[in-house]
């Protein structure tokens, strides 16, 4: 029988975490053509875990560069970052805040706001507590890893292209991973 916790995992405890940019990643994955998956990462130049005496009074915060894009080929990069895709010059960052942090089951759940080309879509992050550490240097530390799974045209990013064989070049279907560290300001 599985019980939903409340309580916070064992190692974390209360007060602001800044998300590390430089331990952090952000990733996502594409079919491309119908056959095959394309891979990319975007930068996490910002962000903020607030742990508070329990996971409803918690929340998270982090902020993405889509300029940053990369995906191991400088022509789709250049592609991604014009006005068929993210416009980063209109849209020069991307923003995620929660609006709740829950358990379910044995699993946490992060549902929040997701902002990419200026439309804003509730989102759920399923979270993945790694641990709590202390480096050399005295600093504490958290890791998660999370992901979700979202339509692209929800964000207004419609640009595809038709096969010849039938379906289109980009799905609609985009999954996200993120690797989070987090230390303790």
């Amino acid at each position: 029988m599985s019980t939903t916790t409340t309580t916070l995992p064992a190692g974390v405890t209360t007060g602001t975490w800044t998300i590390e940019a430089s331990h952090s990643s952000a990733s996502f994955t594409v079919r491309h053509a119908g056959i095959s998956k394309t891979r990319g990462t975007i930068a996490i130049t910002d962000g903020a875990i607030t742990i508070g005496e329990d996971l409803a009074s918690s929340s998270v915060t982090a902020t993405l560069d889509p300029a940053t894009v990369d995906t191991r080929d400088a022509n789709r990069d250049g592609h991604l970052k014009s006005a068929d895709f993210f416009e980063v010059e209109a849209f020069p960052t991307w923003t995620f805040t929660s609006t709740a942090v829950e358990a379910r089951g044995d699993e946490y759940v992060v549902v929040g706001d997701l902002t990419i080309h200026g439309v804003t879509k509730q989102v759920e992050l399923e979270v993945e507590f790694n641990g709590a550490a202390t480096d050399p240097f005295g600093n504490a530390r958290l890791g998660f890893s999370a992901k979700t799974e979202f339509s692209r045209k929800d964000f207004g990013l419609t640009w595809n292209a038709a096969l010849e064989t039938g379906g289109v070049l980009v799905s609609d279907k985009v999954k996200v991973s993120l690797e989070i560290e987090a230390i303790k300001a």
